[in-house]
């Protein structure tokens, strides 16, 4: 499994396509909290909180995560070096974790400059560093788990073409609708039912994560949809 992280990681990082996407990511986000006037921006709302961010970033993951992920597959099935690796002695699981781990590094790698936005907003803050860091580091967290959800689904829908383009756009629908189509879809009932229906959605588990408790609960739920999305791509492997 580590051989297969350690060649995406490198093919990531020796090419211009990690950092593109990386900046894309950065630059996108610095803009709609720093640059443009708006809901978003962190100094028009007067309070000492990235809460824009954690707002923000889960649509924009819905762009990162499947860009990310498009080739891992697809391009190994296009260029035949697929068969070539199915013939190795490593497992199919090896080679999808070995991905999703390559693919999580990344998106990491992309959140990491977000706490110096954390240290600017402690220091712009009066008096300062009088923030909520419950809520900021459990949002946070948050994000690592909710990378873990997309980038499953992402490689998943990178094994079934080896169209990239059809990859991207379909990992990106299918990730839409896992975090917001359960709420969507209980925003028609009410009462309990309506509760139910949403818990079933991304959206919900993120929700109260970003409170700043992390709950357990919450946490299998991530890491459970991660396996059963990574168990659909070993098993279209094994086709």
């Amino acid at each position: 499994m580590f051989t297969i992280y350690r060649k995406e990681l490198n093919l990531f990082f020796t090419t211009a396509m990690g950092y593109v996407v990386i900046a894309i990511f950065l630059v996108g986000t610095s803009l709609f909290l720093w640059v443009f006037p708006g809901e978003w921006n962190v100094l028009d709302s007067g309070y000492a909180s990235l809460e824009s961010l954690f707002r923000l970033a889960p649509w924009l993951y819905l762009f990162l995560c499947p860009a990310v992920t498009m080739r891992l597959i697809a391009e190994e099935r296009q260029t035949g070096t697929l068969e070539l690796l199915l013939t190795k002695p490593v497992s199919r699981w090896s080679i999808v974790f070995g991905k999703l781990l390559a693919s999580w590094t990344v998106v990491v790698v992309a959140l990491l400059p977000t706490l110096f936005w954390w240290l600017s907003v402690n220091l712009l803050s009066e008096p300062r560093w009088n923030t909520d860091s419950a809520a900021f580091w459990g949002s946070w967290i948050g994000l690592l788990f909710l990378a873990l959800v997309y980038l499953s689904v992402g490689i998943f829908g990178s094994s079934l073409s080896k169209n990239q383009i059809v990859v991207f756009i379909t990992s990106a629908i299918a990730c839409f609708l896992l975090y917001y189509g359960f709420e969507l879809v209980g925003s028609l009932f009410s009462g309990q039912f309506a509760y139910a229906v949403s818990r079933f959605g991304v959206h919900s588990h993120y929700e109260s994560i970003a409170r700043g408790v992390i709950d357990s609960r919450d946490l299998v739920y991530f890491l459970l949809v991660s396996f059963i999305f990574s168990a659909f791509a070993v098993r279209r492997l094994k086709h």
